[in-house]
This record gives structure tokens, sequence and C-alpha cells, in this order.
């Protein structure tokens, strides 16, 4: 019920989606930018209800699900992560990749809202370690359109690959344009 009263606000919203998630795949890494506003949030929850991926797993920084709001972020997919530990992060969630038949995970690349010159790295080594494909994810809210990427195996030519996630990304307009990626 909940899932079609999103994509009911989705649409009425005037957003539409460019591009499929790949129907064949049941493990894969989706890589959302720019992130430039806490709207990202609030169109991913909407955009996953029109996508049919209500079971997509995000992880977010472990203060947003302390009281009053923890429940909330737990019941939209979220899994916490202590992103100040020495816990290595990539190595938990490879784990939970390989522990699972089923596994979406999206999360983005930045980190953070605020601008950026370049990725973080840690989505990247997730799929890497899994053994799982990269769907880059664009929000432009220029367009009002989810952009969905190619499909990427991350190989062994880092430099290479991360380019071309770039490359994706550069053309699509956050919320806040001067926050995005050049």
């Amino acid at each position: 019920m909940i899932g079609r009263l999103f994509a009911f606000i989705f649409k009425r919203m005037g957003w539409t989606i460019q591009g499929e998630l790949p129907s064949h795949l049941k493990k894969y890494v989706i890589a959302v930018a720019p992130h430039t506003s806490w709207w990202d949030f609030i169109i991913g929850v909407l955009a996953r209800s029109v996508l049919q991926i209500e079971k997509a797993r995000y992880l977010g920084k472990s203060q947003l699900f302390k009281p009053p709001f923890g429940w909330l972020f737990r019941m939209l997919g979220g899994t916490p992560v202590d992103r100040g530990s020495s816990h290595d992060v990539v190595e938990q969630v490879v784990n939970i990749f390989n522990s699972h038949d089923e596994f979406i995970l999206a999360l983005a690349p930045e980190g953070t809202r605020q601008k950026v010159e370049k990725l973080r790295t840690g989505f990247y080594y997730i799929a890497k370690g899994a053994g799982v494909p990269i769907v880059p994810v664009g929000f432009d809210f220029k367009k009002k359109q989810v952009i969905i990427g190619s499909l990427l195996n991350p190989s062994e030519n880092f430099d290479r690959d991360m380019e071309e996630l770039l490359s994706f990304y550069r053309p699509i307009q956050g919320k806040i344009p001067e926050m995005g990626l050049s």
C-alpha cells in the first residue's frame, strides 16, 4: 500500500525514470550521484517504489538511526554504518552480499552532500569484492528524471572505471547544482 502511495507521489511531483534496472541480476550496487540535498533521499525512496525494488537497502550514518526517527530509516531500508570507527565497512558489506542470494545496495558514492571533486571509493571496492556490477543512477532535478546508466563491472583499471562513472554523472544536475560533480 505504501509503495503505491510513494509511486503516486513520485509521478504527481512530475518525475520520470529514464532507463531500466537489470531485472536479470539479483545482486548489484546502485551508485546514486550527485548527492547535493536531503531531497535526494526523498526522491530515492519514492523511485524505489516506482522501480519495484522495495527490498533494496541503503547505508546511512549511524546518527540517523537513533531516536526519534531511527525506526523510520530502518523501515525505509536503511542500514546504519559507523563511519568514524575503525571497522572495515567495505569488508562488512562484502560479507553481507556474500551471505545473501539477492541483495541490492543503493548508496551515494560522494559520501556527503558537500561539494567534492572526486568520488569516494568504498562503493567501488564493495562491488569489486562482492563480484557484483555497479549501476550508476543520477537524480536530475532540472529534468525531474531518475537516470539509470549502463552496468559497470569493476575492472583492473580503477582510473578508467572512475572516469566512466564521472562522465555519466557530470551532466546530471542535482538539487543544488553548484554542489554537483565537476
